[in-house]
């Protein structure tokens, strides 16, 4: 069975331009989450705070991080992405967070076949309202859900790249054992 973690291809120009999985589309408060051992989507939880997902939001395929799971992606496009879609983003930035004490980074990424959002490469192109509205959606998303959240640092497209490199190889050396997990 096909797994889009371990068996969606992150592109040819990695980290430059990778793939992507859409879990949850931009304006939505349903939490989807890829279920790691089927590869199918599951619905985890409608959000308790009275906010919704400001871009959409997804995940790196073939990657790993420090909270287990695949590192996290915001994805900015004109319209809301379908869940389970495949889209081919530019990372711009990197926002820093830790969620319940671990480590839980956000990637920031345009879709490049997009006439309004693809034309962008750094962070600092974008509105800066637009990362604001992010940084402050981390805040807020599990207030009523008791659960604590840091968001720190914003950082550009260079920590953007070699954060997905470090998940890249960090899948590379677990991929066996994860792989076995999920088949």
């Amino acid at each position: 069975m096909f797994n889009p973690w371990h068996d969606l291809s992150l592109g040819s120009n990695a980290p430059h331009e990778i793939q992507v999985l859409i879990e949850i589309p931009a304006r939505s408060r349903v939490k989807y989450e890829l279920d790691k051992e089927t590869g199918l989507m599951r619905v985890d939880r409608i959000l308790h705070s009275a906010v919704y997902y400001p871009t959409n939001y997804g995940l790196i395929p073939q990657t790993y991080c420090e909270d287990n799971d695949p590192l996290d992606v915001f994805v900015f496009s004109g319209e809301p992405l379908q869940s389970n879609a495949i889209v081919l983003v530019r990372p711009v930035g990197i926002i820093h967070m830790e969620d319940g004490g671990e480590k839980d980074d956000k990637i920031v990424a345009v879709m490049v076949k997009d006439p309004e959002w693809g034309q962008f490469r750094h962070i600092e192109d974008l509105i800066p309202h637009r990362i604001r509205e992010l940084t402050q959606f981390l805040k807020d998303y599990k207030t009523l859900e008791n659960k604590q959240v840091v968001v720190s640092d914003v950082e550009g497209n260079t920590v953007a790249k070699k954060s997905i490199e470090d998940a890249i190889a960090l899948y590379g050396s677990k991929k066996s054992q994860l792989v076995k997990k999920a088949r």
